[in-house]
């Protein structure tokens, strides 16, 4: 049987044989029982393991890093080998460093061993649902897993942190179908630590069923104008991510090409945003005991009633760049909802639009982003009148978290992080020829 302490044990004997002093292993083993259900049929249940360690070594500046799955004894010779080679080719860097001494902590999060009954249980009930409540819903494939992980890291400054993980996750593919149009595959998925309420109750299910059943009618929006836009949760998360990515992280600020890189401190979003990462919350599933670089992780809040708190930033940038490391390297974004009714702030659109998602390419530099509004829907005058097909949107980044007219109250987790309705104004919205009339 693996021993996840028993062979992280093993890794560093034989690293410290090589002469190693400074080096940091990760090593972890994973089971998944998987119930896989085509249309309304459970086709498949099986039952998959897995292990893996990670090794990084320094010679002096010079960093390697190997990994593998092979945890035989002559698998992690091989391992310690490829690690000790690529920090004897590396470059000398002297941004190349680990965590100081964390101590030894163990964390528990979540089942941790799976109740495959009721998971089957209730994916039987989300297909007897969908059947009678959304008759023009088409189930696809569609996916539950329950994954236990058990992971050891070390390092040589004396950290050893171990944790326990269980979680169900679930993944749905669907599409609207009447009998003479169908649309494109919609997708959601929500992560669990318990099986207690209905699948469809969970994050953006039921909303994601109703939207693709309601897109196969199509408003034929054609016209080309400039308006609110209300970002449902999944799209707010998408945007935030780019905006991430754009302004905050390792490689604009290395770069120096983030249009946020000294403005730490300053206001760069409307008050009404306030933007976090959290290391444990009741919302998350997902929770992240420590960060990549073996820091303990922290709660950080990022941007504070508009005002930036700080980059996201490694432990190899925050030191490339003189800046404060960020200890925490998960998804688990929360925004704090606001004050406003999702249905209110619908009402308050003379003519925009309802975006459920984006297909585009990166945005610029500058934060200027185009693409194609997905799972979308045209308001006028306060009422939803259909989908639109092929709408294009662009603007700035900026401008989206900036110039946000309502936060709804309703807030919305899907297990790996929680984000409220967002109405941004100042949108360009392109419609398109060819949809039908309605």
């Amino acid at each position: 049987m693996f021993d996840v302490r028993e062979r992280t044990d093993a890794l560093e004997a034989k690293l410290r044989a090589e002469g190693m002093t400074k080096y940091a292993v990760d090593v972890g083993e994973t089971e998944k029982h998987e119930l896989n259900t085509e249309d309304t049929s459970f086709v498949l249940y099986r039952t998959l393991f897995d292990q893996s360690a990670a090794v990084t070594v320094f010679r002096g500046t010079r960093k390697g890093t190997a990994s593998g799955n092979d945890l035989s004894d002559a698998g992690l010779d091989k391992l310690v080998a490829d690690a000790i080679s690529g920090a004897e080719s590396a470059m000398e860097d002297d941004a190349n460093d680990i965590a100081e001494n964390q101590g030894k902590h163990v964390f528990h999060n979540g089942p941790e061993t799976p109740d495959m009954d009721a998971l089957y249980a209730r994916m039987e009930e989300f297909i007897g649902t969908v059947t009678r409540d959304f008759p023009q819903i088409r189930l696809s494939q569609n996916i539950a897993v329950y994954t236990r992980s058990h992971s050891l890291y070390r390092n040589s400054n004396g950290s050893d942190l171990e944790s326990f993980d269980g979680s169900y996750d679930i993944g749905l593919e669907f599409a609207g179908n009447d009998g003479e149009r169908t649309t494109g595959l919609a997708y959601t998925s929500v992560s669990l630590h318990d099986l207690d309420t209905p699948i469809i109750d969970h994050g953006m299910v039921r909303r994601s069923l109703e939207d693709t059943q309601k897109s196969l009618h199509v408003y034929p929006l054609t016209e080309k104008f400039t308006g609110p836009v209300i970002f449902t949760p999944d799209a707010l998360g998408y945007f935030t991510w780019m905006l991430i990515g754009n302004f905050m992280s390792d490689e604009v600020v290395m770069a120096g090409t983030s249009q946020w890189l000294d403005r730490v401190g300053e206001k760069v979003a409307s008050d009404k945003v306030t933007l976090r990462l959290q290391a444990k919350d009741d919302r998350i599933v997902a929770s992240e005991p420590w960060t990549d670089d073996g820091y303990l992780s922290e709660d950080l809040t990022l941007i504070e009633k508009g005002v930036l708190n700080r980059h996201l930033l490694s432990l190899y940038a925050a030191k490339k760049t003189g800046r404060e490391v960020a200890k925490n390297t998960s998804s688990a974004f929360v925004m704090e909802s606001g004050e406003t009714p999702l249905a209110e702030m619908i009402k308050g659109i003379g003519k925009g639009l309802i975006v459920g998602g984006f297909s585009g390419g990166e945005p610029g530099a500058n934060g200027e982003f185009s693409g194609v509004a997905k799972n979308s829907f045209y308001v006028e005058n306060g009422e939803i009148r259909g989908a639109v097909m092929e709408t294009m949107i662009n603007g700035n980044l900026q401008d989206i978290f900036s110039k946000v007219s309502a936060v709804s109250k309703e807030l919305v987790s899907d297990g790996t992080n929680a984000f409220p309705y967002l109405k941004a104004d100042g949108i360009v919205i392109s419609g398109s020829s060819g949809a039908d009339e309605i």
